[in-house]
């Protein structure tokens, strides 16, 4: 009941919304990331398996939100982080799909895969993502995947190798690699 509410509010939000007028819940959708000095990035969402997250991506996408946003945070091995947010525009919260939260997520966490970013709560996520450089099957059931690149893991390959402050990956201000755009795509 939890899952038909929470879907049903975020469909209903959405639609509301400037920039969501296509219905993002269901089938296959395609977004392009262009990355300043690197060079795009193709995936392929699936919203039949998280249509909460999808949605919520893909509405950000569509508001323009991620453009100019950067790649803040980068692991070599694990993988790379973008879209937080400017100060003081937060976007809100969303339902994590994955099965640690009660949701069926049977996206794997491999090389190529795309899922959103969270504090520890696990209703946390927003607007922050993530590209897996290699395999992580620790983050399977606890993060929610959400889909996969079709094409460019040379440009997550180049950026996975840009240079961090710590052990917790934190690139500084001046190396962060800029997300010039993030659009939707034909496949």
């Amino acid at each position: 009941m939890k899952r038909v509410v929470l879907f049903l509010i975020l469909i209903l939000t959405c639609f509301s919304l400037t920039g969501c007028s296509k219905d993002y819940t269901k089938g296959k959708h395609y977004v392009e990331i262009s990355v300043e000095n690197y060079g795009k990035i193709k995936l392929e969402l699936d919203a039949d398996v998280a249509p909460i997250t999808v949605s919520n991506f893909m509405k950000l996408v569509n508001q323009k939100f991620y453009d100019g946003t950067k790649f803040h945070r980068i692991i070599y091995g694990f993988m790379i982080q973008g879209g937080a947010p400017k100060e003081g525009e937060e976007p809100e919260t969303i339902v994590g799909e994955f099965s640690a939260n009660g949701y069926q997520n049977d996206i794997l966490h491999e090389r190529g895969v795309i899922s959103m970013a969270r504090a520890n709560a696990m209703d946390s996520a927003s607007s922050q993502f993530f590209i897996v450089h290699q395999d992580s099957p620790h983050l399977n059931g606890k993060y929610a995947a959400f889909g996969h690149v079709i094409s460019g893991m040379s440009v997550v390959d180049k950026l996975a190798q840009v240079p961090v402050i710590d052990n917790n990956g934190t690139v500084a201000e001046a190396n962060r690699p800029v997300i010039e755009y993030i659009r939707e795509v034909e496949k």
